[in-house]
């Protein structure tokens, strides 16, 4: 069968690839999620179990139809289907007559003698089926070859979006019902769903999770709408007048849309239950290399990574004469568990504790409430595990970027900072045009700022840092940063989470926290506020919001003292050392107050540097 991305010519590849890296038992189950005429699927059914799905009817009823073709055996028919149905030239003037050949149409799919022979085809199979004298398998099988049997005589360029305007000279044969089996029996279970893989990937147990998605903006839906009417045998009376296309609404894919396939690929790899990944991909594909890179990542074991190049002879009609090379990639990961999963933030915080993360999961003390009480970039409280969460950060405008990825679905947000990127014209390093993008935002009135704005403002700046001046513009100065494929995959991936978790967001001083959160011992605040001994962008005391210093200093000290006292968790993230030069006051308070601290080691700041860092903790591990 003529099929977009049909991965027949490099399944045996995949396969071997597949063993190379899984050891497969018969218990195994592999999820062939995009399984369109099911070559992969079929090449494993002697292998393990299967689970197919595809959003197309047509497609789940063709794969599993050849899977389970040499198991069949027609004893309640009791005799050779396909001997029969090739044994007479009836023809039935019905459906796929009337509309789709010039029988009743000015549609030139089929012939006139070749539709009514499919109408003759799908009715005595339906028959068949309905007077129990086939079996489920059976009647999946037929259909199967049905649709295999319209492919070798149909008058299209492979697809079914259009028609030819001419009779090809294949289309001009007479149909025959062909027989698809490979004579290899499946011996283990198929299931089968015909759904959207975002719909039910949660509810699938699988091993293996084997992704084909569409690599473009094709519409399956549309291109193979014959062959759904065909299986569906639902005679639709709302069809195009042009096309005879029934409605392709439900069949709509957002994996064929840019931006959306991001968003699905993030929450497929979130919520599998496969242990073992698999990616099959091209080089004109919407998704780039280092997108897929990038979430892999997030949720698989990074050692385990391996993008593998396959060349192959991309499929685009069958009268194309291109022999460009393409080449499909299997991309594979070993998925980490759910607990060693970490989500970055999108903005390139001063100070973020994105790299410490598992250190101080694996030092916290489990409440059911979290404070982020120095929020920033919010790296460490979207990666609580307490039930209730809040982050606070005195600059305002922070806590107001962290929440936009809440507020805004993600596909409109990722749009909406395209196109103001490219309607101000930012690009890397392009000074001119990043000024003037910053000074056309700085004078609008506050009710016009769109925080988005902010944000995309914010990636071209130097090293995509954030600061204001006293009268909160903001005031970084252009850098060489964009918005690559990396901060995508940050922002969805953060999106996707900060929207699930129960988050509130408050912009107040951390001391005066108690005004808005009932504080208690299951309350664990994380502290991590400016440092003393370095300065950045929020703590010099000059960008309208407070600066750092002794006093301030001493404050915190006395602060988490007092909550101490009331048997509150506190983890405060602090320097101990930066420049050769020790705070004296934090060891002395540390040693005071018998907290225990975790050093980290040295860690590299933004100015290049190295500085030791600390946990401090008021509790006992």
């Amino acid at each position: 069968m003529r099929y977009l991305g049909n991965k027949e010519s490099i399944t045996s590849k995949i396969k071997e690839i597949i063993l190379s890296k899984v050891k497969i038992q018969p218990e195994t189950i592999i999820f062939d999620a995009f399984c369109g005429t099911g070559s992969v699927s079929n090449a494993f059914k002697d292998t393990c179990n299967i689970v197919i799905n595809d959003n197309l009817n047509c497609a789940t009823t063709y794969a599993y139809g050849r899977m389970v073709a040499a198991n069949c055996t027609f004893e309640q028919l009791g005799f050779d289907p396909f001997v029969f149905l090739n044994s007479t030239d009836e023809v039935i003037e019905g459906f796929f007559f009337k509309t789709y050949s010039p029988g009743g149409s000015s549609r030139m799919y089929l012939t006139e003698k070749n539709a009514g022979r499919v109408d003759y085809y799908r009715q005595t199979i339906e028959s068949w089926y309905k007077e129990n004298q086939l079996t489920e398998e059976e009647y999946r099988y037929l259909l199967a070859c049905l649709i295999e049997s319209v492919s070798f005589v149909s008058n299209t360029a492979g697809v079914y979006g259009a028609f030819l305007k001419k009779w090809d000279e294949r289309a001009l044969k007479n149909i025959k019902f062909l027989d698809l089996s490979d004579r290899v029996e499946a011996g283990y279970q198929i299931d089968v769903y015909t759904d959207k893989i975002e719909n039910i990937i949660g509810d699938i147990n699988c091993d293996i999770l084997y992704l084909d998605p569409p690599y473009t903006q094709n519409q399956y839906g549309t291109q193979y709408h014959l062959l759904e009417t065909l299986i569906l045998n639902d005679k639709p009376e709302q069809i195009s007048k042009v096309t005879g296309s029934r409605s392709t609404r439900e069949m709509r894919s957002d994996w064929s849309k840019i931006y959306k396939v991001h968003i699905l690929f993030d929450k497929i790899l979130a919520e599998t239950s496969a242990e073992y990944i698999f990616l099959s991909y091209n080089n004109d594909g919407d998704m780039s290399k280092e997108y897929i890179e990038a979430i892999m990542k997030r949720y698989g074991k990074e050692e385990t990574f391996e993008c593998i190049k396959i060349p192959y002879k991309k499929y685009e009609n069958w009268k194309s004469n291109n022999t460009r090379t393409h080449y499909e990639y299997l991309f594979f990961i070993e998925k980490k568990p759910e607990k060693d999963i970490i989500y970055e933030s999108p903005l390139n915080y001063i100070g973020s504790k994105y790299k410490i993360i598992p250190y101080i999961r694996e030092n916290i003390r489990q409440t059911n409430i979290f404070v982020d009480l120095f929020g920033g970039g919010f790296n460490v409280g979207i990666n609580s595990e307490s039930e209730i969460l809040y982050y606070s950060d005195i600059n305002f405008i922070v806590k107001d970027l962290i929440e936009s990825f809440r507020s805004y679905d993600t596909y409109d947000y990722i749009r909406y900072v395209k196109k103001f990127i490219e309607k101000n014209k930012l690009e890397k390093g392009n000074k001119e045009t990043y000024l003037a993008t910053r000074e056309y935002y700085n004078s609008l009135p506050e009710n016009k700022k769109d925080i988005r704005m902010l944000f995309a403002i914010i990636l071209y700046s130097y090293q995509q840092q954030i600061r204001f001046n006293s009268n909160y513009g903001f005031n970084n100065t252009a850098g060489v940063r964009w918005f690559n494929d990396c901060i995508l995959a940050k922002l969805i991936s953060f999106s996707r989470v900060i929207k699930k978790k129960n988050i509130s967001f408050i912009s107040t001083d951390y001391i005066d926290i108690r005004e808005h959160i009932n504080i208690d011992e299951n309350t664990f605040l994380y502290l991590d506020p400016p440092y003393k001994l370095t300065t950045g962008s929020y703590n010099d005391g000059k960008r309208g919001f407070k600066g750092w210093d002794d006093k301030l200093e001493q404050e915190l000290f006395d602060f988490i003292d007092e909550m101490t006292q009331y048997n509150v968790p506190c983890m405060l993230s602090y320097v101990l050392e930066h420049k050769g030069i020790t705070n004296t006051a934090l060891e002395e308070w540390i040693s005071k107050n018998n907290y225990s601290y975790i050093p980290l080691g040295d860690i590299i700041g933004i100015s290049g540097k190295p500085r030791k860092e600390i946990l401090i903790l008021n509790y006992d591990l």
